[in-house]
């Protein structure tokens, strides 16, 4: 089911399309969440500061949340910030960042292994829909473009073991060892100020704060993909929350509302 936040709003005059990927296509790092929090609620409660563990969590939560879709490291900068403000002593957030990435490939590191040997459909790590819905937009001529927060070497190996790397043709971005060089609010400035596109012609789709925002800023429609994963069958009232505050003028669950995506978004075809 497709929710409309904004009615009379539709992407009829888009040219170029952003999707997000973890968890707005990939599936693969689903769960991140769960190891990124406790790592750092963890280490926060080692400074003894009296705060409960809940109270933590919260605190947490809330930087990882606002800034899902921007580089890793700036999650980890946050946290450095906390331990600070907190009178610790913090680690080089590429210390935690490390720390992170090796807990949490840990934990997918069978899903990769999987698909690398080809025990498994690339569908089983996609969002329901997503491969058809993605070949419906490449069909009608946008010029689509993956971006993740992700590190870029793993999200193009991801991309490409999920056999939608194809669709974007070379337009695959991810978190640069230079975090500062590269963000999805750096593509779309670029892609403007080359005069390729204007802003009103994005259509960007995703499950985190940033690339809603980023979208919104330009004048562009943003979807927000709020699916409760991993089944993504239905919303997740909690990014529903946090997609809508921000922007979005669509919410969905996943992409198998094909059909009625896109008469929300292109009413003229009708």
């Amino acid at each position: 089911m497709v929710e409309s936040l904004h009615p009379g709003v539709s992407a009829q005059n888009a040219r170029v399309c952003l999707f997000d990927f973890d968890g707005t296509i990939s599936l693969i790092r689903s769960g991140w969440m769960d190891v990124m929090v406790p790592m750092m609620v963890e280490i926060l409660l080692d400074l003894a500061t009296g705060e409960s563990e809940a109270a933590l969590r919260a605190v947490v939560e809330d930087f990882i949340w606002r800034l899902t879709g921007k580089q890793t490291m700036y999650q980890m900068i946050a946290f450095a910030d906390e331990i600070a403000k907190r009178g610790g002593a913090p680690s080089d957030p590429l210390a935690y960042k490390k720390m992170y990435l090796d807990r949490l490939h840990a934990r997918i590191r069978h899903r990769l292994e999987e698909l690398r040997r080809h025990e498994v459909s690339p569908g089983k790590y996609l969002v329901p829909g997503a491969r058809a819905w993605i070949e419906t937009l490449h069909e009608r001529g946008l010029h689509l473009y993956l971006a993740s927060g992700t590190d870029q070497p793993y999200m193009r190996e991801e991309a490409a073991l999920l056999d939608v790397a194809r669709y974007f043709e070379g337009r695959v971005y991810g978190a640069l060892d230079d975090y500062r060089s590269f963000s999805k609010k750096i593509l779309i400035e670029r892609l403007i100020a080359a005069s390729e596109f204007e802003g009103a012609e994005f259509l960007g789709f995703g499950d985190g704060y940033v690339e809603i925002e980023n979208i919104k800023e330009v004048g562009g429609v943003a979807v927000g993909v709020a699916t409760a994963e991993p089944e993504c069958r239905t919303v997740d009232e909690w990014k529903r929350q946090r997609l809508a505050g921000v922007g979005a003028d669509f919410i969905i669950p996943n992409f198998l509302c094909r059909d009625q995506l896109l008469a929300a978004l292109f009413p003229n075809d009708q």
